[in-house]
């Protein structure tokens, strides 16, 4: 759903469980999210940018296809 953060974690060799693990959530909860299931709220998404330590702008990482 999310091409851009897709190929920020594969830029980091992360899978999402990872990515769950380094923000403190269950994994089944980020794949809610990253899927569609339940909105992403603007902290979280601030959060997975920290966590990847990018410089990409939110609204380009969170950009949907």
């Amino acid at each position: 759903m999310y091409p851009n953060l897709n190929a920020e974690l594969a830029r980091k060799g992360w899978s999402k469980k990872m990515l769950a693990e380094k923000l403190g959530v269950r994994y089944a909860t980020i794949l809610d999210k990253l899927n569609g299931k339940y909105p992403l709220t603007l902290n979280e998404c601030k959060d997975v940018q920290d966590a990847l330590q990018t410089d990409m702008p939110i609204d380009e990482l969170f950009f949907t296809s």
